[in-house]
């Protein structure tokens, strides 16, 4: 026979009455909170029923109920109060409390967190590998090429109602407007510059762009930086735009030899021009000075001349006849005696003197060689002899 616990015990099957499983429940609630029934009355008689004391679990329900409603919110976060889905308000962080659910209820949004947007590829969790997104990254330049672009976009939030009520979903909103912002600064710009003069220039106006066109549209977002990944030719050409690589950097080469040759010789060819300057400089005022010490020469013999004009003049004669015969050879003749001399070529004989010199300086082959002596010239002396004569009577 099966006995149900907490009724009185029968000798008969079947469910037990409700009425009593009622009674037992009465009396469970009454010993739980104090209210000992079935002492004082007659033995062997069951206890009237007491009520439930609603009051007090009703209040302890309220208080757990209105307990419910304290939150804290962490430091760089806010949180956005919704009334029946409607937003009421903003608290800035610290412990708050606000009607608990379903009447109002709380979300904690982090302004200061930084999020990545990955343009071009997507990167694999816990992974190091990337996957490409040729959709997004193959863009075209102003000058007609194809280049396979890969940018990451951080971003944070400075405004929570913007970024919680003006958009539905904020990363494709993000992704797209970077989309939008890269391949139009792209278009806008030659191959090389993208890929190697000017990413940074590149990634600065997108920044710039993207900024303006969130603003436009209410996102609450701030673009704190945009990096490109990697700006590369397609696959398919990479062969050939490493070669044109190859060449610019032999033509940055030869340029740069040339640039070095160049400092080399311009400041030796400026320097050689300032020497010849400065000698020509100094010839000028050599020559001007001597002209003026001639000048001043040729005043002091002139005053000179004026006061004794014969004297002067046989002086000036002697200088000039002096300065010529120091430059010329001389020749000696005596015709005091009435007998006729031979004419010697002294100079010629001075002359082959020295050459017979410079021959036993020499090597062997050449010293052993016989030196001939030139004959003196009949009509040479002649003509000596009378330029002798004429100028002796000029002298008398």
């Amino acid at each position: 026979m099966r006995k149900f616990p907490g009724f009185w015990n029968k000798n008969n099957e079947g469910p037990p009455d409700l009425d009593e499983v009622f009674k037992d429940l009465n009396q469970k609630l009454n010993r739980l909170f104090g209210n000992k029934g079935g002492q004082g009355g007659p033995r062997g008689t069951s206890p009237a029923p007491q009520p439930l004391p609603v009051a007090p679990i009703l209040g302890l329900v309220a208080l757990i109920w209105l307990g419910s409603g304290f939150y804290i919110v962490d430091q760089g976060s806010r949180g956005v109060v919704l009334r029946f889905g409607q937003h009421v308000e903003t608290t800035m962080p610290g412990p708050r409390w606000h009607l608990p659910f379903p009447i109002e209820t709380i979300e904690n949004v982090n302004l200061e967190q930084v999020r990545t947007i990955e343009m071009g590829y997507r990167s694999f969790e816990g992974e190091s590998g990337r996957s490409k997104e040729l959709r997004e990254s193959l863009m075209l330049t102003d000058d007609e090429n194809i280049i396979d672009l890969q940018v990451a976009v951080q971003y944070n939030l400075k405004s929570v109602e913007d970024y919680q009520f003006s958009n539905r979903s904020t990363e494709e909103s993000v992704r797209g407007v970077a989309e939008t912002a890269i391949r139009e600064i792209v278009g806008k710009s030659k191959m090389d510059f993208v890929l190697y003069e000017g990413r940074d220039d590149v990634a600065a106006k997108a920044k710039k762009l993207m900024q303006d066109m969130l603003d436009r549209y209410k996102s609450g977002i701030n673009v704190v930086n945009v990096t490109m990944q990697n700006a590369q030719p397609p696959e398919q050409v990479q062969a050939a735009f490493d070669d044109a690589v190859k060449a610019k950097q032999d033509l940055e080469r030869q340029k740069n030899e040339g640039q070095a040759y160049a400092n080399d010789v311009i400041p030796k060819a400026r320097g050689t021009a300032s020497r010849l300057t400065e000698e020509a400089a100094g010839y000028k005022l050599r020559v001007e000075n001597e002209a003026k010490g001639n000048a001043d020469r040729f005043e002091q013999v002139l005053s000179q001349y004026n006061k004794a004009p014969e004297v002067t003049r046989q002086r000036l004669y002697l200088d000039a006849q002096e300065h010529i015969l120091a430059n010329t050879s001389k020749v000696l003749v005596d015709q005091k005696g009435g007998n006729s001399l031979l004419y010697l070529p002294l100079d010629k004989l001075m002359t082959m003197s020295g050459a017979g010199n410079n021959a036993a300086s020499a090597p062997a082959t050449t010293a052993d060689k016989p030196v001939q002596e030139p004959q003196a010239d009949a009509s040479t002396s002649d003509r000596s002899r009378d330029a002798m004569r004429s100028r002796d009577r000029e002298y008398r």
